[in-house]
């Protein structure tokens, strides 16, 4: 998976004030921590922040953080990231360092390949789970779990149990229905379950409950 680069800067001051100065300056307080590490505050600039989480969905990404005038780079996942419950503004960004040498837990998006035969002939096809939990070592991180949907028909459904992707896990308890495919639309299925059910009426006397 590919790593953008993040610039923060050290402050050496906390609290309210120093907080709302430095969002006066186009700047988010941040903190950096995870194992073996002190924790450190952060600031990073408030655009930056802005066009990555906008363009590259920062909750499943990780970062090359470059700390200080140095420069120190740190890889990073964004943890947390706090927003004005009026203005929706930024206000504060918990980076979390990534060990690479330990599996973690992510979640990242479903996506879909193919054009399944049953929505050529008339079903939607209908995605349940749009993110999917995985665990894996932060080198091998997805851009998302691709599934290829071009044999799928009419009434079948993919589950998370049926998915195998290399070097990675899918920790789920449950065998939950990931995409399903749908009957075509509207009154065919309908009318012609009805018609089936009346002609075995007919013929029997009585129907199947």
């Amino acid at each position: 998976m590919e790593r953008f680069e993040l610039h923060a800067d050290i402050r050496t001051t906390k609290g309210n004030s120093p907080a709302r100065a430095l969002r006066r300056e186009g700047k988010i307080p941040a903190v950096l921590y995870g194992p073996g590490i002190t924790p450190a505050m952060l600031s990073v600039n408030k655009k930056d922040m802005e066009n990555v989480v906008k363009e590259r969905k920062a909750g499943r990404q990780l970062f090359d953080l470059l700390v200080g005038e140095a420069g120190d780079r740190q890889i990073v996942m964004l943890k947390e990231l706090q927003a004005h419950p009026v203005s929706r503004k930024y206000i504060h960004a918990d980076f979390y360092q990534v060990p690479m040498d330990q599996k973690i837990r992510i979640r990242v998006p479903v996506r879909t390949t193919g054009k399944a035969v049953g929505v050529e002939m008339g079903g939607m096809l209908q995605i349940i789970r749009h993110t999917l939990e995985v665990i894996c070592y932060p080198k091998d991180i997805p851009e998302a779990v691709v599934l290829d949907v071009s044999e799928l028909n009419m009434g079948e459904s993919i589950h998370i149990k049926e998915i195998t992707m290399e070097n990675l896990e899918f920790p789920a308890d449950v065998n939950f229905t990931v995409l399903t495919l749908l009957g075509a639309k509207g009154k065919e299925d309908g009318e012609e379950a009805e018609g089936e059910e009346e002609t075995e009426e007919s013929e029997t006397g009585e129907t199947e409950e």
